[in-house]
Order: structure tokens, then C-alpha cells, then sequence
């Protein structure tokens, strides 16, 4: 897709004078996913345009968003935010909204709207890649290999440490499909005082062999400093490290929890013209694809399948370690946004005093 031809000059002015954008800073999540963004969108968006991506990171862009708009100090021009946090943020009006006819129609002529995967498209933000949390392990300090969700929370059968992410969100599903409770109502026993007990019931169990990690590199460096046996982690963190940097690490599909990945533009953004542009480019067929040859993410779209390939080591076939491969579906769980819209502060709070005690 072209963008805009005001964008493709260098130096362009309006005839008021003001200067267009010559960068547009994008945040995202750091180390391997980063990088697949730099390569698939960033790099092609400013050959393309002339127009500079400056590149920030964040442990979750979503906290920088609310603080700088609520500041009224806004730096970022776009971020990669987690589903919950998008809709959130666009329900107290910290997002701009996008306007969706801006997205390019498929190859094929599909409109976008038909093309990307139910729930990738909302007001405020579009969806890039389908991910998941999931457990993975170091083949090297486990005799006994985990299998199941259950053995992760299990420290009698496989002994040691165990990583886990510090938020309730993912901790306490996985802790009750360990328990047992079936994927497809897992939000439906979560949602009582009962089922919040339960879940915590199980992380009391492990609760003095968790090592807790904030950021996406960490699990893949516990793992291979041996400091944890077992760790949850971004399905793509644990691919980068097993494949492009040969660590011994296997991922465990089951249980794992699916969840998108979107773009959203913070209210106030300096450079809001060229940060839509950017979205529009970086979410065509083309350039979702793209990315999924840095990264064993799931593109948003449904005209990417087809065009996902080979890793960028040459010889890797990534559709096998997407998280929405028929393989790795079998006792999966999908992310329940709305649920974690309503509940996100209450079991926030309830998981920090239970850190505490």
C-alpha cells in the first residue's frame, strides 16, 4: 500500500507553514518482538516514506500511555498494546480512534474489515499478530518432561523453581485449568469469590519456588541460567531463543493462552497523521506476513496464512510453532478481554496483597 503522498517528502509544509511529521516513535514490548517489528514494518515504512522510526520500548506500553495523556505530555505516536489494555484505554478516552476505511483491502480485494480475524478490528486499535502465554522448559535440567498445564503447578512430581509473570492476568487461568477446570469455563468459575479462591488455592501450593519476571526476555534467560526448571513465557521469547539462538528450551502448548497484540494511537500523539499511516502500512497482508518469518506469532490477518514462509534462518518452517496451529489448539484458551476489562483492578489488587502476605 502507498501512503498518503504528503508523507512521502521529506520536507513538505502545509500552507499554514507547519511541518509534516519526519518521525513517528513507535513503543512496543522489547528484544526479539521488537526487532520482528523493525524488520517487518519499521524499516520498509521509512524506505518507503523517508520518514524515521524512532523505536522505545516498555515492561507494558499500556502504563506510559495513561501516564503521558493523563499528563497531557504525550511523546508516543504509537503502541503495541495488549487486547484488555486497548479496549480500557479507548473506554476512558486516552486512544484516538481510527478510522478503519484506512486499512488497505486484501490482495484479493476482501475488504479489511472481512479479512482480519474476528475481534482484531475495535475502535481505537487494529490487531498485528495472534500470541499466546504458554510454559515452556530447558531439556537439559528436567529428567522428567512437563507435559501438561497441571505439571507446571505440580513441584512434588517435577521439583524446582518456577518462572511466572507478575499480574494476575494468565497466573490465575492457568492455575485453575491446572486445577482441572475445563478451558471453556474457565471465566465462568473465575468470575465467583469462589473461583478467585480456588485459583489462588493453587499458586499457594508453589507460591515459595516462584521466581516472578515483568518483562518478555526474562523467562528465556531463567530458563537457560537454570535458575527456574520451568517458566510461563510469550510462545515467540521462547521460539527466538530455541531456534535463532539455539537454547535447549521446549515449549508446552497446553493450556496456553491466546491473545492479540494491537496498534493504538495515544490521544494527543504529536505526529497522529503519520502514526495512522504506519498503522495502515504495517497491518497489510504483505507486511503481517512478514513479521511472522521474525517471530512465531500468528498474523491478524486471514490473507497472511498463506504467505507465511520460512524463518529468517533460511530453513525453519514457522507455521508449525504458531500458536494457532490445529496442533497446538487442544486445550487452549482464549483471552477474555471483556472480563478482564471489568476485573482487571479488583484481582490486580487481590494478586498484590497476596504477594505481600
Amino acid at each position: 500500500m502507498k501512503v498518503k503522498t504528503a508523507l512521502l517528502a521529506t520536507a513538505l509544509t502545509t500552507a499554514a507553514g507547519a511541518t509534516f511529521a519526519q518521525e513517528v516513535t513507535v513503543m512496543s514490548w522489547g528484544g526479539a518482538y521488537t526487532k520482528s517489528q523493525v524488520e517487518a514494518y519499521h524499516k520498509p515504512f521509512t524506505e518507503e516514506t523517508g520518514i524515521k522510526i524512532v523505536s522505545v520500548d516498555a515492561g507494558n506500553p499500556a502504563t506510559p500511555i495513561k501516564a503521558q495523556v493523563e499528563a497531557g505530555n504525550v511523546s508516543i505516536d504509537v503502541a503495541d498494546v495488549e487486547f484488555s489494555d486497548a479496549v480500557r484505554l479507548c473506554d476512558e478516552g486516552l486512544l484516538e480512534e481510527i478510522d478503519l476505511s484506512i486499512l488497505p483491502s486484501a490482495p484479493d480485494g476482501t475488504p479489511a474489515e472481512d479479512d482480519f480475524i474476528d475481534g482484531a478490528l475495535q475502535d481505537c486499535a487494529v490487531a498485528n499478530i495472534v500470541w499466546s502465554t504458554v510454559f515452556a522448559y530447558n531439556t537439559e535440567n528436567v529428567s522428567d518432561a512437563p507435559t501438561t498445564i497441571s505439571d507446571f503447578f505440580d513441584t512434588t512430581k517435577i521439583p524446582g523453581k518456577r518462572g511466572l509473570r507478575k499480574s494476575a492476568k494468565a497466573t490465575l487461568e492457568m492455575a485453575l485449568m491446572a486445577d482441572g477446570v475445563a478451558s471453556e469455563e474457565v471465566y465462568d468459575v473465575l468470575d465467583t469469590d469462589e473461583g478467585v479462591d480456588r485459583a489462588f488455592a493453587v499458586l499457594d501450593k508453589i507460591k515459595d519456588d516462584i521466581v516472578w519476571w515483568e518483562a518478555g526476555a526474562q523467562p528465556p534467560q531463567l530458563l537457560a541460567d537454570g535458575e527456574v526448571v520451568m517458566s510461563t513465557a510469550y510462545n515467540g521469547r521462547i521460539f527466538n531463543a530455541a531456534i535463532a539462538e539455539s537454547q535447549p528450551l521446549e515449549v508446552v502448548w497446553d493450556g496456553q493462552i491466546l491473545d492479540f497484540d494491537l496498534f493504538v494511537v495515544p490521544k494527543g500523539a504529536p505526529n497522529k497523521e503519520a502514526a495512522m499511516d504506519f498503522i495502515a502500512f504495517s497491518t497489510d497482508t504483505q507486511r503481517l506476513a512478514d513479521q511472522a518469518s521474525w517471530i512465531s506469532y500468528g498474523p491478524a490477518r486471514k490473507s497472511s496464512g498463506d504467505l507465511v514462509g520460512i524463518f529468517s534462518d533460511g530453513s525453519t518452517e514457522m507455521a508449525p510453532h504458531m500458536p494457532t496451529a490445529e496442533a497446538n489448539l487442544g486445550n487452549a484458551l482464549v483471552n477474555d478481554f471483556e472480563f478482564w476489562v471489568d476485573k482487571d483492578t479488583e484481582l490486580n489488587e487481590r494478586f498484590n496483597a497476596w504477594l505481600a502476605n
